[in-house]
């Protein structure tokens, strides 16, 4: 969890943008989702999960440290309203930028039905967060180690199924998840919202990196949402075009870490004694 002083993004942050956060001048642009902000304080949070070489240096980051750069925030907001009964579903890292939201559809007078999850207990976080702003919460976990066992999706259909009206579902995290989310919602047709988060480059809609399919239209993430209908999108094509640079990526990640290991050698023999 990283919360950095930037009063001017503070003040214009809204649930559902992002940003674009750059480590060092070497360092590949990295989309971010606001998981929350402080306007009087002047700061935002951003919560990652290191997977990557990009995020694997952010987290070698101190208190005190800086980042090169931030750009935000970026995208559309979330459409926080008064709707009624609203489920909203976190997997993953996805429990952060799912917070947000949470505060916001409480603060507009909707009954609150949170749903987080994760693979083991260790990866969940902001249990206690999340549940301050929720008229219920459920938790899940793949292997049983927290809450319920099994997926997110289990817990949507049990909510779905018992609740006589559901008017908004929103789900954040992992594409395959979005995905489960939407087909649980398709049958009783009940509006599903999911922020996409797929390839960026300059976040503005001009290199078109970030496109997805939405119904039978081309849309720009970056601009356009990241929040769509989840029933409209393309999430096959949008899960290929997320394996585009692969073999580049674990290239780049095999090259991170033996820099790093080397760094930790470096350090250890000149402090040695």
């Amino acid at each position: 969890m990283f919360v950095v002083e930037t009063p001017r993004i503070a003040r214009k942050s809204k649930p559902g943008q992002f940003l674009v956060v750059r480590v060092d001048e070497r360092g590949e642009r990295i989309p971010l989702t606001i998981a929350d902000s402080d306007a009087e304080k002047g700061i935002i949070t951003l919560v990652i999960q290191e997977v990557g070489k990009s995020t694997i240096r952010m987290g070698v980051l101190r208190e005190g440290d800086t980042l090169l750069d931030l750009v935000g925030p970026l995208g559309k907001p979330s459409h926080i309203d008064y709707f009624g009964k609203v489920v909203l579903v976190g997997g993953g890292i996805g429990i952060a930028p799912i917070y947000p939201v949470v505060k916001a559809m409480k603060y507009a007078g909707n009954s609150v039905v949170s749903i987080i999850g994760a693979r083991t207990k260790e990866l969940l976080f902001w249990e206690d967060k999340v549940k301050e702003f929720s008229d219920e919460l459920l938790v899940t976990t793949d292997d049983g180690s927290c809450g319920h066992k099994g997926f997110v999706t289990d817990a949507v259909r049990e909510v779905v199924s018992r609740e006589p009206q559901v008017d908004l579902v929103v789900a954040i995290g992992p594409v395959i998840m979005m995905k489960a989310v939407a087909e649980v919602t398709r049958g009783p047709a009940i509006q599903t919202i999911v922020s996409l988060n797929p390839i960026m480059v300059d976040a503005t809609g001009m290199c078109g990196g970030c496109r997805v399919t939405v119904g039978d239209r081309t849309k720009f993430a970056c601009v356009d949402g990241p929040e769509f209908d989840g029933h409209l999108v393309d999430f096959d094509e949008l899960m290929r075009r997320r394996k585009m640079y692969v073999d580049e990526e674990k290239t780049a990640l095999q090259k991170c870490r033996l820099n790093h290991v080397a760094t930790q050698h470096t350090f250890r023999a000149e402090h040695k004694g």
